[in-house]
């Protein structure tokens, strides 16, 4: 019978832990810095992941002022990864854009090849 109040213990000090969550100042730093590059390649609220990560963001940084730091760190880890794709998804677009304009180009240039030989 004494492993019961072993793990009664071991309850609580989980309970304990998980309530000392540290502030995750350094995740919303870090947040905020790719939510920033995301914007400067062209990431715009109208995308959906850019979208996403905003409000995650807006959610992490209410759930530091109720010090709720644990929901605070999940919601800046993900708006993170939100915003890193739609950075992804932008420069992704960017470059089929220029691929499309160069094969354009190269299309033009054979066809000039071609005529003139």
């Amino acid at each position: 019978m004494k492993i019961r109040p072993l793990f009664a213990a071991m309850a609580l000090a989980s309970l304990f832990g998980c309530a000392n969550d540290p502030a995750p100042s350094e995740q919303l730093k870090l947040t905020e810095q790719a939510v920033s590059q995301a914007t400067a390649v062209g990431a715009t609220g109208e995308e959906p992941d850019m979208a996403l990560a905003e409000s995650k963001l807006k959610q992490a940084r209410a759930e530091m002022q109720d010090e709720s730091y644990k929901d605070a760190r999940m919601q800046a880890e993900q708006a993170e990864l939100d915003a890193r794709l739609a950075e992804a998804r932008v420069l992704t677009s960017k470059s089929e854009e220029q691929l499309a304009q160069m094969n354009t180009r190269l299309n033009r240039l054979r066809k000039q090849l071609g005529e003139s030989q």
